[in-house]
């Protein structure tokens, strides 16, 4: 017999699934507009001849990797992904990342060698200030007990422009028979679209005992101060407007203000 508290969760799991799947279908029209708009401006770029040979149409990497330019995806580029950052950490090390908000800082120990990949990423993106001034969009106070973060538009639908593999699925223990594993208070993991390999730069911060499917990359613990920091931002609740009265924006806003990822 289930009991009505497991149909509860049950229920939560669900929902956050469902949404998961519907960000997957809104990126998705997203690339197959961009794909138009980008054959659209071939032709144009074709017909200005001179100018892109001078290089007037020339992309700015540089600004490619801002979390400004990310916001919003250049209608130049394709609907064909970037590669990952290039491996250029110690895969046998151990990372901090530190993410300054205005609402208290949060340290999150990293394990590069359960998670290369991962923690890779990070520290790229991190080093070019790609998380600087964002908000963390989204939080949840009812099934599942997470801070979302790492959207530079800050809809749920942002992202470096590439996506790293599923690391670490294994990390929290097996599925039990309702398919899910238990994601303890203080793990920090990766949000995907509902999809294999499709994390990018999103994350969410575990501040509650969280039943989920082992589909989200564990790959850091948070400090205690940092843990106490997240409960205090959902003791709030979330803002009105939301997806449901449990699902939406914190109504204490959590910018965050710079991230870093060091060595230990």
């Amino acid at each position: 017999m289930v009991s009505q508290e497991q149909r509860r969760r049950q229920l939560a799991r669900e929902k956050f699934l469902r949404q998961q799947q519907r960000r997957t279908q809104a990126r998705r029209k997203a690339r197959m507009r961009n794909t138009v708009i980008a054959s659209v401006l071939t032709v144009a770029v074709l017909g200005a001849g001179g100018a892109y040979a001078a290089g007037a149409f020339k992309s700015d990497d540089k600004k490619d990797t801002s979390a400004a330019s990310t916001a919003s995806p250049s209608p130049s580029v394709s609907s064909t992904e970037k590669p990952e950052p290039k491996m250029a950490i110690d895969a046998k090390a151990t990372y901090t990342m530190t993410i300054k908000t205005n609402q208290g800082d949060v340290n999150i120990a990293m394990d590069a060698a359960k998670t290369p990949h991962t923690v890779n990423s990070f520290k790229y993106l991190a080093d070019k200030g790609f998380f600087n001034n964002t908000k963390c969009h989204r939080l949840t106070t009812e099934g599942i007990y997470v801070l979302q973060c790492g959207d530079p538009q800050g809809t749920g639908a942002g992202g470096p422009g590439y996506t790293i593999p599923d690391e670490n699925l294994n990390g929290l223990g097996k599925a039990g028979s309702d398919g899910s594993v238990t994601y303890p208070a203080g793990t920090v993991a990766m949000a995907n679209t509902g999809q294999p390999h499709t994390g990018g730069s999103q994350f969410f911060l575990v501040y509650k005992d969280s039943k989920l499917p082992p589909s989200y990359t564990p790959f850091g613990k948070m400090d205690a101060a940092g843990l106490k920091a997240v409960e205090d931002i959902a003791k709030n609740g979330v803002a009105s407007g939301g997806q449901s009265p449990s699902d939406g924006a914190p109504k204490k806003t959590v910018k965050v203000q710079t991230v870093t990822v060091k060595k230990d």
